[in-house]
């Protein structure tokens, strides 16, 4: 799980610093929001002190209301040890009790032009993709037809290769070598690069290559949404690998389960056209037409119709 400060948010979404600039470095721990309208009217049984607090006009104006002490009151509880950050939605001005507390205690308060609900979603958004569960995943992953495809494999088996052949083939190459992948929800994982490697393909004998300078901007991508791996592996004559396509394979990472597709390498078999194939023939099935099965229900039916005549040939 990657680490998010106050600091992240502020930068960005361009928010003011308004007090607190002490506290712009405290981590955020979840990406649940919180609009304090109870805790402004005295209810604090369940308070989430470890939220960012956002701050509407409904909040504010109620809150202007209350006497003095009150106001005290609800500041001083809200400020707690735990609290990251206030924001203050609408641009609206800010309680002098909360900016006071917020140089005391060291926590930020920051302001935005964004209507609240809007904000807020923004905000959510925002952090779940940083603070999902993450891993990192040795191989390439690459956007083929629009389809995330993870290309895996032993070192050296080629994988770099295929997504250059598939780069040169018009689709986009998103990470190689160490690919970050985050559970942003159930059995939706984004991936994407670390910065240092960002557009970057190494291939044997050749070295380091950048991407986006060779080949434009069309043919790289920031991240991407990982459906399938395809998993490279030297071609054993001993083993029996799949002809149908009937049982579908899966691979889990992290809580997810991804179909994966176990491709042998040998000599002559071009990889980037049959990882094309595979990519389409996903979404194919995603559509609800699926050849195998069309296949499979049309052999049976041969095999039945086969054996009625066998059968009527007998009686006669």
């Amino acid at each position: 799980m990657s680490i998010v400060t106050v600091k992240d948010v502020q930068e960005r979404f361009g928010l003011e610093l308004l007090g607190g600039q002490a506290g712009i470095d405290r981590n955020i721990v979840t990406s649940d929001i919180s609009r304090p309208g109870l805790e402004m009217a005295g209810y604090f049984d369940f308070y989430p002190a470890s939220r960012v607090q956002l701050l509407g006009k409904t909040e504010i104006s109620f809150f202007n209301k209350m006497t003095p002490e009150d106001r005290m009151d609800r500041m001083d509880r809200l400020c707690s040890a735990e609290t990251p950050a206030f924001i203050i939605a609408h641009q609206i001005d800010c309680p002098t009790e909360l900016l006071q507390l917020s140089e005391e205690r060291n926590i930020t308060v920051l302001q935005t032009e964004s209507p609240t609900t809007r904000f807020s979603g923004m905000l959510t958004n925002f952090l779940e993709g940083r603070l999902a569960p993450m891993t990192t995943v040795h191989g390439v992953l690459v956007d083929v037809y629009g389809i995330g495809v993870l290309i895996t494999g032993k070192s050296g088996v080629g994988k770099s290769e295929t997504a250059l052949e598939l780069v040169k083939r018009g689709h986009r190459l998103v990470a190689d070598d160490a690919v970050e992948i985050r559970q942003v929800a159930k059995n939706i994982l984004i991936g994407n690069a670390p910065k240092i490697l960002r557009h970057m393909l190494e291939i044997r004998g050749v070295g380091i290559i950048d991407m986006m300078t060779l080949f434009g901007a069309s043919a790289v991508k920031d991240d991407k949404r990982l459906l399938m791996v395809v998993d490279l592996e030297v071609w054993d004559p001993e083993k029996v690998y799949d002809r149908l396509g009937i049982d579908e394979e899966k691979m889990k990472i992290i809580d997810s389960e991804i179909t994966k597709l176990t491709v042998p390498v040998r000599p002559g078999r071009n990889l980037s056209v049959i990882i094309e194939v595979a990519a389409m023939d996903y979404r194919m099935k995603k559509l609800g037409i699926n050849a195998a099965e069309t296949f499979s229900k049309k052999l049976d039916l041969a095999i039945r119709e086969g054996q009625d005549e066998s059968t009527t040939e007998g009686i006669e």
